[in-house]
């Protein structure tokens, strides 16, 4: 049997250690990678709507509705809303979030664990955040920003995230969330005026922008 020269033997290293290195390579490629959040420019708002410190990260263009049921209210009946039903599109008009009310099951403390939440779920990764729309949420309806007849802008702090199943972070990192752009939505003026309305359900179609924050206070 012939023996290899020191050439061969070189030439045989070098072989080796490329398919080791393509191998590697190829494995972290294959592998889950850290969501890296992009800087974007929001919209004009309010100066109260402003999260102090925050940075914008992505913005969501929503269209569904505002669902509201008939409910006792004091002395009287009102329309009460009892969630949102929304699909985010991104520039590229992909769905990429679902907007609704749920549980938080991941509560930033103080926060309760279960509390029902305005919910944002990443379409992908579903990974997901809940925001206060109550106690912290702050509301705009300046007209020289809301237009007549759509719900009003918001302001809403991050209560509770969670990831995705495999460890997936698109939508965790964020802090705050605006509601801008606002159009249709509002509660009907009539359908909610005997007891014979209670349970009354109304969908009202709106559209509106989701601007997504990091960091902040």
């Amino acid at each position: 049997m012939k023996n290899c020269t020191t050439q061969e033997k070189n030439t045989r290293r070098i072989l080796l250690s490329a398919c080791a290195t393509t191998l590697a390579v190829a494995v972290t490629v294959g592998l889950p990678q850290p969501t890296r959040a992009a800087s974007v420019t929001p919209p004009a708002v309010p100066d109260r709507l402003v999260p102090t410190g925050a940075t914008a990260f992505f913005v969501g263009h929503a269209i569904g509705s505002q669902n509201y049921v008939c409910l006792p209210s004091g002395a009287g009946l009102k329309f009460v809303l009892f969630t949102p039903a929304a699909t985010l599109f991104g520039d590229n008009e992909k769905q990429v979030i679902t907007h609704y009310f749920s549980p938080n099951l991941g509560p930033i403390p103080p926060e309760v664990n279960g509390t029902i939440r305005a919910t944002w779920q990443d379409s992908h990764d579903t990974s997901t955040v809940w925001a206060s729309a109550t106690q912290t949420a702050i509301h705009a309806t300046d007209p020289e920003f809301v237009k007549e007849g759509a719900v009003a802008w918001l302001l809403l702090k991050v209560v509770g995230s969670q990831s995705g199943p495999i460890g997936s972070n698109k939508l965790t990192p964020t802090t705050f969330i605006q509601r801008v752009n606002t159009s249709g939505g509002l509660a009907p003026s009539t359908g909610c005026d005997s007891l014979a309305d209670v349970g009354h359900e109304a969908f009202q179609p709106y559209t509106a922008d989701y601007v997504f924050f990091t960091g902040g206070e």
